[in-house]
C-alpha cells in the first residue's frame, strides 16, 4: 500500500489520508485512511510516500478494517485479530514525514474502501 497522511493532536489524535493497495497478483483498490486514537499527546504531522506491507491475506478485501497501533514512530507494526476478516492480518507502516508530537499515544488505523 501507499499512501499519504496529514493529522494533528490535542489530547486526541487525528489524522487521514488516502492510498492504493496494490497485490502482488495485479489487483489494486483506491482506499481511504484514518488514524484515531490517543491519550495525553499534544502535535500535528504529516506522512508522504508511505508504504505498508501487509501479511498474507485470501483476497483484497480482507485487507479493509480497523488495525490497533501503538505509539507512532517513523516504523511500526500494526495488527489487528480475527474477526469479520479470515484471520490475521498484519500491516508493517513506514515513511517520510515532517511534524512534532509530545504524550502518549496508542491509535486506529483503519483502511475503507474509497
Amino acid at each position: 500500500m501507499k499512501f499519504n497522511l496529514k493529522g494533528w493532536s490535542a489530547i486526541y489524535k487525528t489524522a487521514k489520508g488516502e492510498g492504493t493497495i496494490q497485490c502482488d497478483d495485479g489487483q489494486s483498490m483506491a482506499v481511504s485512511i484514518k488514524v484515531t486514537g490517543g491519550g495525553l499527546t499534544f502535535g500535528k504531522s504529516e506522512t508522504k510516500n508511505g508504504i505498508g506491507k501487509f501479511s498474507e491475506a485470501a483476497k483484497i478485501d480482507d485487507l479493509l478494517g480497523a488495525y490497533a497501533a501503538a505509539q507512532a514512530e517513523p516504523r511500526r507494526q500494526v495488527g489487528r485479530g480475527p474477526g469479520a476478516h479470515q484471520g490475521d492480518v498484519s500491516l508493517a507502516l513506514s515513511g517520510t514525514g515532517s511534524g512534532w508530537d509530545l504524550g502518549i499515544s496508542g491509535a486506529k488505523f483503519t483502511i475503507t474502501k474509497r
